[in-house]
């Protein structure tokens, strides 16, 4: 005969197994909220991986024309992560701007000038990650990202019967790729201030729908420019 205090006993074995796991990753300190700020290089070209392709036609001497747009991109981030045991899954939102300006070099023999500025530029994805020790996640992260672009450009010889001067600003939308390292700078347990941390992120996004009319030789004819953008982002941020 078994005794009545074997089942209320085996339940609670087997709910107190459940729940030391649950609630050792609920005190993890890769969950919860989390806000960032953000900082570091940011460069943004042509899918081209030429700067300037020329006929020899000696209106780009040397390819000296720069594609790129480089900066500095600044901004605030805000997520939340849930610690899996094995792995920390997470969402995130960036609200991020640029300094990325590229203006045409006044020694290129061409009839035109221009200026290209990067502005705000905003993503929303996932991240998954691991943690190689326990202050420490190494994660991957893919998600959409929409940028502002706008550009100027200038006809500057007066006497070739020819007026192009327009200014255009485009919010074009792409995908982002990226790799990065978190690590916890207060011991991640207790107190004040031990769920700040630092991060170094490298992403990848790709714009493919950034398209210019041709007002100067046929209306109808459309301009396409795939973009392709790199940064390295260094950020402090602290999980709540």
């Amino acid at each position: 005969m078994k005794s009545p205090m074997i089942t209320p006993l085996i339940l609670c074995s087997i709910a107190g197994a459940f729940a030391a796991p649950a609630a050792a990753q609920s005190n993890s300190p890769f969950t919860g909220p989390r806000a960032e700020i953000l900082g570091g290089y940011d460069t943004l070209r042509s899918g081209s991986d030429v700067d300037v392709d020329t006929n020899n036609d000696g209106i780009f001497e040397n390819n000296t024309l720069d594609q790129s747009v480089d900066g500095f991109a600044y901004g605030v981030a805000l997520g939340y992560d849930f610690d899996a045991g094995p792995v920390v899954f997470g969402l995130e939102g960036e609200y991020m701007d640029s300094t990325g300006e590229q203006e045409g070099d006044e020694a290129v023999n061409a009839p035109f000038g221009y200026r290209i500025n990067l502005k705000r530029d905003l993503y929303i994805g996932a991240r998954v990650g691991t943690k190689v020790t326990p202050t420490t996640l190494l994660y991957a992260k893919g998600g959409y990202t929409n940028t502002a672009v706008e550009s100027r450009f200038q006809d500057r010889a007066e006497a070739d019967g020819v007026d192009l001067n327009f200014d255009d600003s485009q919010q074009v939308d792409g995908y982002r790729l990226g790799a990065g390292v978190e690590q916890l700078i207060g011991g991640g347990q207790g107190g004040l201030g031990s769920n700040a941390y630092v991060k170094l992120e490298y992403r990848y996004s790709n714009y493919s729908s950034l398209k210019y009319n041709d007002t100067l030789f046929n209306d109808n004819n459309e301009i396409g420019v795939d973009l392709d953008r790199h940064q390295v982002m260094a950020g402090v941020g602290i999980r709540f």
